[in-house]
Order: C-alpha cells, then sequence, then structure tokens
C-alpha cells in the first residue's frame, strides 16, 4: 500500500494522520466567516482546509432551483444555492489568505466546470463528494488532472465503490468511509468498515465524518484510519444546513490535539517495565 503527497504531507498508513477542516458551505456565502473559519482550521493545527464548487445552473435543474424554499438570500432554492457560491474573485482571495496562513485548501467540485474553475488555483488534490461518487464524467475529469483524488463513500455500496475505483484508478487514491446523514447517528457510524476497506482496495482509508462530538473520529484514528475530515463552524446555532454536524473550535481544537498523541499512546507495542514503574513496583508489589 503506497503512500502518496498531498502538497508538502505525506498521506498513508505510515504517515501522521492528514487532518481536513471542511468548510463546505458553513460560510454562509460571506469571505468574512470564511476568513474566521480558515483562522480556526490553522489554530487547531489542521493540514487543510476544504471547500464546495458548483455551477448552480449544471448541477440543479430549472425546477429545482425554481422551488420555494425561505432563506437569508430569497425565496427559492435557486436563490439560496446561488447565494453560497463563491466566485472567481472570492475564490482567489481565499487563495491568497490560505497561502498567507500557510494551509492547504481544496474543495470538492460537484460538475466539469467546477473541476475546471478549481485547476485555475492549482489544488494541491480534488474531492470526490459522496454525492457524486456515481458521477462517471465527473470522476474522469478529476482524475485527468492528474492530482491526488479524496474519495468519499457516503450512502454507497461496495459494488458502485469498486465501480468509482475502477474509473479512478488507485494512484494516490484515498478514501474516505462516510456515512451521509447530517449529523449522523451513533448507531449508523459503523467504524468497523475502515479496516475492511483498507484490505479491500489497498489504499490509505480515511474517515469523513458527521456525527456530533469528537470520540468516534479519534476512534477512527485509532483504528486505521490515516486520515480524518470534519466539518467546521463558527457555531452549531448559526444557520446553515450543515451547522449542526460540525464542530466547534473547542471541538476540532481537541480533536486535532488527541489524534497527534495516538502515535503517542499506541508506542511501540513492545511490553517493557518503564523507568518510571519500578519505584512504585518496588513499593508495591509482594515477593513470595
Amino acid at each position: 500500500m503506497k503512500s502518496f503527497q498531498i502538497g508538502d504531507r505525506t498521506v498513508g498508513h505510515d504517515a501522521l494522520c492528514f487532518i481536513s477542516a471542511e468548510i463546505g458551505i458553513n460560510h454562509n456565502g460571506s469571505l468574512d466567516t470564511a476568513f474566521q473559519l480558515i483562522d480556526i482550521a490553522v489554530t487547531a493545527g489542521c493540514d487543510a482546509v476544504k471547500f464546495q464548487k458548483r455551477t448552480v445552473d449544471v448541477v440543479y435543474t430549472a425546477e429545482e432551483l425554481d422551488r420555494p424554499r425561505e432563506s437569508v438570500f430569497g425565496n427559492t432554492n435557486g436563490d439560496l444555492k446561488r447565494g453560497l457560491e463563491f466566485d472567481m474573485e472570492s475564490y482567489a482571495k481565499i487563495s491568497e489568505y490560505c497561502k498567507s496562513k500557510n494551509i492547504m485548501w481544496y474543495a470538492s467540485p460537484w460538475d466539469e466546470r467546477s473541476v475546471d474553475f478549481l485547476e485555475q488555483f492549482d489544488p494541491p488534490c480534488h474531492k470526490v463528494a459522496s454525492a457524486s461518487l456515481t458521477d462517471d464524467s465527473l470522476l474522469e475529469a478529476m482524475r485527468a488532472t492528474g492530482r491526488p483524488i479524496l474519495l468519499s463513500t457516503g450512502m454507497s455500496t461496495l459494488n458502485e465503490i469498486d465501480h468509482a475505483v475502477e474509473i479512478l484508478g488507485k494512484q494516490d487514491l484515498l478514501i474516505y468511509h462516510c456515512t451521509s446523514t447530517y449529523p449522523s447517528n451513533d448507531d449508523e457510524l459503523n467504524l468497523d468498515v475502515i479496516p475492511k476497506l483498507r484490505q479491500r482496495y489497498d489504499v490509505p482509508i480515511g474517515y469523513s465524518g458527521h456525527e456530533i462530538g469528537v470520540a468516534s473520529s479519534l476512534v477512527a484514528a485509532t483504528i486505521g484510519a490515516c486520515a480524518v475530515e470534519r466539518h467546521i463552524t463558527v457555531s452549531r446555532a448559526m444557520w446553515g444546513s450543515d451547522q449542526a454536524a460540525s464542530l466547534e473550535p473547542a471541538g476540532i481544537n481537541r480533536l486535532v490535539r488527541d489524534i497527534r498523541l495516538v502515535p503517542t499512546w499506541q508506542g511501540d507495542g513492545e511490553k517493557q517495565v518503564y523507568d518510571s514503574e519500578i519505584s512504585i513496583r518496588e513499593k508495591l508489589r509482594r515477593v513470595g
């Protein structure tokens, strides 16, 4: 199982866990909020932040865009979707801001035009959203860039994942185990899928979580996930569909801190008596 590079970071099961903070659409169309979320990820020690990019008129039908939906942007679903999209100028500012903060950024393109859009910023990788796993044309467009691919597998069968891997190939491929509910129920996280995916595909396996809390994502890292992705938010009380499934600053800080400690906790696997135990042993152990 080969590791590979995302920017200056090695991703693989013999490397430090690659941690991405999913900003997604939690910026609510505000650059100031996006910058605030980037700062949160930087402070926590994340390796990268991730956004989402859609060509709204391609991803959604006219009927879907005309559907009534109340939001801060207007009265239709189209008003909402367009309000959440950043344009070229905004992404240029995001790119410069991330560069100034020394953190990588990339995105999930939801259509081929969005792949072309993101390519203008020379991203370190592309992310396949779970909803896009069966979109063969989009997968082919991402793979044609020659960049590493991160594949999320929520709401997907093994046969569907097999087909996506066949299209993408295994070169520079990371597969995320994922459950696509926001937030996810504890009894549907199914973390034991992680080692099974590792055995089945022989590529680096990560975990993209949408649950409440940090403990389960930490468990994922201890049982074999070499990459962890979690949504972040300024406050879970903010308006937006993904806020409730996101970690606030204290949560992402704690998660990154603890994941970084996992190799220390695991040790070298050799049973030994530590120097710090010797005086305790002499004091407490009865010789008979």
